[in-house]
């Protein structure tokens, strides 16, 4: 696998410092960007963390920082298609992927990266949204982590009866006859925070993680992705319908989900987390999409709460 040094916008991701960021070519010839923080101290294990879709790694420099400070390496990604790893269209406004299954390309790139530098074990896991859905799939498919975490877990897509159905009609004929590029409807170029106001916005409740957010696209506006490709989206739905057919992966786990939830289909979290022998599922009252970007007190909560289920699982792992 190549390595090569990447680009890490460090004045706009408020990560801790001493942050490497590497380019990495997938097995499918695909160029990735993968970014470590903390590997040099860390000494608890690695934290494998699976952004959601038009993320990219500097939005997760303050969830980086906050782990570094209990001791945790965290790895972050841009998958393929966004961020500034390698755009798959023309557009590079437009989100889209030929197929799901690809990302385990960049998940396989990723974990060699880790390996390669030596990063300490034992690993766990951190996805959120469309990084939800890949990290389940990657679970199933024998991901060698100690425990998962998942916040708004993309295991579908929060749409009304009719526009589902819209929306599978659509994107199959669309991917099926080449027109999968195009926009889906009801979706926008721009990317999101850019795109909508503060108030009633569907990521988070903070304002000043919302600026945050504003100041990294529009500082470097490379970052910055729009709505999904039909291709995209009809992808989106056949992978989360293929999911709901596996059984629960034999990984701890803890899924957490803001009580004002409209982005990813909380009924599906529900039922799967309701299926989850060793797992749980906490409710964030009042919490919308980014559990993550939420205010200062409600994520040191949350990474304090993640550290100790991490460390009890590497208790029960060694006990094992």
């Amino acid at each position: 696998m190549s390595i090569e040094a990447a680009p890490l916008h460090e004045d706009v991701a408020r990560a801790p410092a001493g942050g490497e960021a590497f380019w990495l070519t997938a097995s499918d010839g695909v160029r990735i960007r993968v970014a470590l923080w903390g590997h040099a101290e860390a000494s608890k294990g690695t934290i494998l963390l699976f952004p959601g879709r038009t993320e990219y790694i500097e939005k997760y420099g303050v969830t980086a920082a906050g782990f570094v400070e209990r001791g945790y390496a965290v790895a972050v990604i841009d998958w393929r298609g966004q961020g500034i790893a390698e755009r798959l269209l023309d557009d590079r406004m437009l989100g889209h992927v030929s197929a799901f299954k690809d990302y385990q390309f960049d998940v396989a790139a990723m974990l060699g990266l880790v390996r390669d530098k030596g990063l300490p074990e034992p690993l766990f896991l951190v996805a959120h949204s469309m990084g939800g859905c890949i990290g389940l799939r990657a679970l199933i498919e024998g991901l060698p982590v100690n425990a998962a975490v998942f916040t708004a877990p993309m295991w579908d897509i929060s749409l009304p009866p009719g526009k589902r159905n819209l929306g599978w009609v659509a994107s199959t004929i669309a991917h099926q006859f080449g027109f999968g590029s195009i926009l889906s409807p009801g979706t926008v170029s721009q990317t999101y925070v850019l795109a909508n106001p503060f108030d009633d916005n569907m990521l988070t409740r903070d304002l000043e993680m919302w600026e945050l957010m504003k100041s990294q696209v529009s500082t470097y506006p490379d970052l910055s992705l729009g709505g999904p490709s039909l291709t995209w989206l009809n992808e989106a739905l056949r992978e989360c319908r293929a999911l709901k057919a596996h059984p629960t992966p034999n990984v701890p786990c803890i899924c957490y989900l803001g009580t004002n939830e409209r982005i990813v289909d909380t009924a599906t979290v529900h039922d799967r987390m309701s299926r989850w022998p060793n797992g749980s599922l906490e409710m964030i009252e009042g919490g919308e999409h980014e559990i993550l970007m939420e205010g200062t007190e409600l994520r040191n909560r949350i990474f304090g709460e993640v550290d100790a289920f991490f460390a009890a699982s590497a208790v029960e792992a060694k006990a094992g």
